[in-house]
């Protein structure tokens, strides 16, 4: 097993994890806001029970990657996971993306090519845009984001203890039973990361239209996304999403939360794991 950094042409240090047979299939996972590679853990260690080589990096501004001052943009994130998959030389990858991370699978797989994937995962990600606008009706209003990017700059602390412990996880439904342990550790990956990233990866995340580039998705890519989700609602992404896609197959999880890789990594790492030998 090794971790290590790769630098960025503009001179950022993008932490990643490499572990398992290099002659092995190759997964790429890119985590959700504001979190880093640790959320994919119950999928690093299935996969690679499975015999998979499994790699995951923090985003920029995230995580142990470089807290830098801008960068923090959908273009540069695709950019930055390109360097890593060129840094470890990767073929036929598979790229799976939670939230934000998948944003950032589509926009990579549009922006650099689909020469090394074979296919893709996407996990109630926010393709094909989040925010309420003319020809996206269903969105969010701005505002909500506003509210966000206000509670990062004056009070993350809290806000991110908030987020985890109510609807990321869908800890506040009746009859939940939040988990102490998976809300200290959303917390503490979130303070790892830096203000300045977080508080404009809320514009890249929310702002960005990815219609185009889920068009120019030909890999085959599994759209998986709970009807409860409360963070990036299920009809106007994970639908609209499936459509746009020239190769995609939806699966909806009733009850599931947004958070559902950690609550329910039993049943989507299953799940997955027959999509990726299908």
């Amino acid at each position: 097993m090794s971790q290590s950094y790769v630098t960025t042409k503009d001179g950022v240090q993008i932490f990643f994890k490499d572990w398992g047979p290099k002659e092995a299939t190759p997964i790429v996972f890119s985590h959700g806001w504001p979190l880093s590679s640790d959320d994919w853990d119950s999928q690093l260690m299935f996969f690679l029970a499975h015999g998979y080589r499994v790699v995951a990096h923090d985003r920029r501004g995230h995580g142990r990657s470089s807290q830098v001052f801008d960068g923090h943009d959908m273009d540069h994130y695709a950019d930055d996971l390109a360097v890593v998959v060129t840094h470890l030389n990767l073929k036929a990858a598979i790229h799976v993306g939670h939230s934000t991370g998948g944003g950032e699978v589509v926009h990579y797989l549009a922006r650099h090519g689909q020469s090394r994937a074979s296919k893709a995962v996407l996990i109630a990600a926010v393709p094909p845009i989040m925010v309420k606008t003319p020809s996206n009706p269903g969105g969010l209003p701005k505002d909500v984001f506003d509210g966000i990017q206000h509670q990062v700059a004056t009070n993350r602390a809290q806000f991110f203890r908030d987020l985890p412990a109510g609807p990321f996880y869908g800890f506040n439904r009746p009859g939940a039973k939040p988990q102490e342990g998976v809300i200290q550790n959303w917390w503490r990956q979130g303070m790892m990361g830096g203000a300045k990233a977080h508080y404009d990866g809320v514009v890249a995340f929310s702002q960005t239209d990815f219609t185009e580039d889920l068009k120019k998705t030909t890999v085959p890519t599994l759209v998986m996304h709970g009807d409860d989700d409360q963070i990036v609602p299920y009809e106007d992404s994970g639908v609209l999403s499936s459509k746009l896609l020239p190769n995609g197959t939806l699966k909806t999880y009733k009850g599931f939360p947004h958070g559902m890789p950690t609550t329910h990594a039993d049943v989507l790492n299953s799940d997955m794991l027959s999509f990726f030998r299908s």
